[in-house]
């Protein structure tokens, strides 16, 4: 029974010192097994998806607003009446492009057409390059995105996605 015993000790003596262990060498802080993060509630993001549908009706148009959560999944969606079917897919897949880059779908585009470097973005079959798509912060933290397809271009389409995250969240935009 001694004999049993000895490897599982070792295994909970070595368990022990790797927990204990400091930070590596170069790492300004200690590895934590559990991270704080904010969220997005299902109640922000119909506000927003709401907020930016209202701004679009101010601007005479109509559009569908897709908002997602941090992990990428699809939290509320509004569409207007008349917008054509592609948009819906188009709204999410602007939200999944500011939330996955961290950075504005107008932006990025811009980058793709005028910086050789970033011209392969346009190869990623799931990000789509086109104006409209905005990620929402919280304390510097990306906590989602909200997408909006529709509203007859891509300035409006953005337009319309900032108005509502300065409305719901003021500063919460990354000002690019």
């Amino acid at each position: 029974m001694r004999d049993n015993m000895t490897p599982a000790l070792l295994a909970a003596a070595l368990l022990t010192m790797a927990l204990a262990s400091p930070a590596p060498a170069g790492a300004s802080e200690p590895l934590r097994p559990i991270l704080d993060q904010k969220s997005l509630s299902l109640a922000l993001a119909n506000e927003l998806a709401t907020a930016a549908l209202d701004a679009c009706r101010a601007k005479g148009r109509t559009a569908v607003i897709a908002v997602l959560d941090r992990g990428g999944n699809l939290v509320a969606l509004r569409r207007g009446d008349d917008v054509g079917p592609h948009n819906t897919a188009a709204a999410q897949r602007k939200a999944f492009t500011a939330l996955s880059t961290k950075t504005r779908t107008g932006l990025l585009a811009e980058r793709a057409r005028t910086d050789p470097t970033s011209q392969n973005l346009n190869t990623i079959g799931e990000l789509l390059l086109l104006g409209g798509g905005v990620p929402v912060l919280a304390d510097g933290q990306v906590i989602g995105a909200v997408g909006v397809a529709g509203a007859g271009g891509a300035a409006n389409d953005e337009a319309c996605a900032v108005e509502a995250i300065e409305a719901r969240l003021p500063g919460s935009t990354d000002k690019q």
